[in-house]
């Protein structure tokens, strides 16, 4: 089982499969390297990595204090030295895009290029009540088949998801026991996340404009409570060069196996060469 201790002395879970151009891929808040799972397959060409942050997955929990951004980034980097990759190119959805971003201010001479699902430096408030809503806390339902068929219901703006996917979205999110459903990531998550709710929001365009240069990829989801039409739109007025794409029919967070999402990966991994 891949594994590499972080500086603080965790020991976090990866996976690394294929060759070709190095791409990193960064999950959303509580999900792991699995989130990747649908489009790997038609990522052609790389060197696929895969981290569980710390807390999730399968990598080891730690204190929920460092349970932090620009923490997980240096995870990210300390995954690249273990692994002796100089650059990488990011693939990053959701939280994995914020990282993605710091990453670009901090350790710009790692990154070959971003690409950016369903996230950008604004978050909508919708979307994020939504997060603070199911974080932390184990679901009502007592199987999968359950998940899937109330996921199916609840978001109304995923449209056309067949019944299996949400079942093999579900099989991602939960662990099913004799006692019911578990949680895939430590619970003392949603106290990280939570805490910060005191403290002024941060002015995240800077650590969008610091990729300037970098070959970017942004995707929305049509129907994304997280990342708004104007957001989006100012992203793509600040970058004009920028590879953008929406899925329709998606919300918070395409699956990224899409039409709209695998040709502006396409396009995007082109431009790295």
């Amino acid at each position: 089982m891949p594994r590499f201790t972080t500086s603080d002395g965790l020991s976090l879970f990866f996976s690394d499969e294929g060759e070709g151009l190095p791409l990193l891929c960064l999950a959303g808040l509580t999900r792991d390297g699995r989130d990747f799972d649908f489009v790997a397959p038609h990522l052609e060409g790389v060197r696929l990595i895969r981290l569980d942050y710390r807390g999730r997955g399968q990598s080891d929990w730690g204190p929920h204090e460092n349970y932090q951004i620009p923490i997980e980034g240096r995870d990210a980097v300390e995954l690249l030295d273990h692994l002796g990759i100089e650059k990488a190119a990011v693939l990053g959805t959701s939280r994995g895009g914020l990282i993605a971003m710091v990453l670009a201010a901090t350790a710009r001479d790692r990154l070959l290029g971003v690409a950016l699902n369903d996230i950008g430096p604004e978050i909508a408030d919708a979307g994020l009540e939504v997060i603070k809503g199911y974080l932390g806390r184990k679901p009502p339902q007592k199987t999968l088949a359950e998940v899937a068929a109330r996921r199916a219901e609840l978001l109304t703006g995923f449209v056309g998801v067949p019944e299996s996917r949400w079942l093999e979205e579900a099989e991602r999110l939960f662990v099913q026991t004799e006692n019911g459903l578990e949680l895939t990531y430590d619970p003392m998550l949603r106290d990280a996340v939570l805490g910060g709710g005191a403290q002024p929001a941060p002015d995240l365009w800077p650590l969008f404009d610091a990729l300037a240069g970098l070959p970017l990829c942004a995707i929305r989801g049509a129907n994304s409570d997280l990342l708004s039409p104007s957001t989006f739109a100012e992203m793509r007025r600040r970058r004009p060069d920028m590879i953008a794409a929406e899925v329709p029919g998606r919300g918070h967070i395409p699956f990224l196996d899409e039409p709209e999402a695998l040709e502006s990966l396409r396009r995007w991994r082109a431009m790295l060469g």
